[in-house]
């Protein structure tokens, strides 16, 4: 079986469940959104939320993603950077205790954390103060990282260091691994539209991305979105929520049925779609299979509060994989 390295802003989630929408008006928040934070507001609104059911896991889109990747059985690695705190070492040791290899690099800022805001119909609203995640650089990256892998994962948010992202899709190229990326937002996407799309096409071998996401990239609706990016890469993704998603590959177009799910909270549900259609992936099965494997994962994970699911959940999946 292959491996896949992930490489992300390695947060800390911190999931809190919203009993209205007041507080996004407080702080004025885009339902839906990502936005930006620095410590001291990020610390303001997890105050403001103080009395609500919270939870906490390692996260960030890429390490959802590989996380999940791990507990399908994958063999994989990730990179990214923590501070040396009480957070970085919470990130570090959930990468082991999932089999995960930890290339975690050290910084003197604090370890960045994601509070998710996640409203009663099941949307997330991220405040993410990035801390030391930010600083992983491209004089962070070395080819012998990369050594052993086949995939690289890489997640969209990235795109705020132009230099890291393009070292990084140096490096897996030069050890001729494939290249696959979480849109993130779309947002991110419409910020960076020029960058976003000069890199696709010149590295990305699969693209991940929501309505929005492929909205915001190609200005199109979901089937011609997906039509538009498949002329960039190998394998193009498009998730609709609800009504499943879309894959274009060698010029076939193949519809994925959605699972039926008791959504509670949609947070991860991105990610682990990827991590589904990734091991799918990596053990040659057909698309149909990748997407549907993403699919299930995708409906699983939105009847937790967070990207983590339990146990006996994995066991579930993995029963009805093969």
């Amino acid at each position: 079986m292959d491996k896949v390295l992930g490489i992300g802003n390695a947060l800390v989630d911190i999931m809190t469940k919203l009993p209205d929408e007041s507080i996004l008006e407080k702080f004025l928040l885009k339902k839906g959104s990502m936005q930006l934070s620095d410590r001291e507001f990020a610390e303001k609104i997890n105050q403001a939320t103080s009395k609500y059911e919270k939870s906490q896991s390692s996260g960030g889109s890429a390490a959802n993603t590989i996380h999940g990747l791990a507990n399908l059985g994958a063999a994989t690695g990730y990179i990214g950077k923590v501070g040396s705190d009480e957070f970085g070492e919470f990130f570090s040791s959930d990468m082991r205790a999932n089999n995960i290899e930890p290339i975690l690099l050290k910084s003197k800022t604090n370890t960045g954390r994601a509070i998710a805001l996640i409203s009663p119909d099941s949307e997330r609203t991220f405040a993410t103060y990035l801390g030391a995640a930010v600083e992983l650089n491209e004089n962070d990256l070395n080819t012998e990282q990369f050594k052993g892998y086949q995939y690289l994962h890489i997640e969209g948010y990235l795109v705020l260091n132009h230099a890291l992202m393009n070292k990084a899709a140096k490096l897996a190229k030069a050890n001729n691994m494939k290249i696959s990326i979480d849109m993130a937002s779309y947002n991110v996407v419409e910020g960076n539209l020029e960058f976003f799309k000069k890199y696709v096409k010149e590295y990305v071998d699969i693209v991940f991305a929501n309505e929005e996401e492929s909205k915001a990239f190609t200005g199109k609706e979901p089937e011609d979105a997906l039509n538009e990016l498949a002329e960039y890469c190998e394998i193009a993704v498009v998730k609709i929520g609800k009504k499943g998603s879309l894959v274009k590959n060698n010029g076939k177009i193949y519809r994925i049925e959605p699972f039926k799910a008791n959504s509670i909270d949609t947070t991860g549900a991105g990610d682990l779609y990827a991590s589904g259609f990734l091991f799918g992936l990596v053990n040659n099965m057909p698309m149909e299979k990748c997407g549907s494997i993403g699919s299930l994962c995708a409906s699983k994970v939105i009847e937790f509060i967070g990207s983590k699911m339990e146990l006996k959940t994995w066991e579930h999946i993995k029963k009805n994989i093969y």
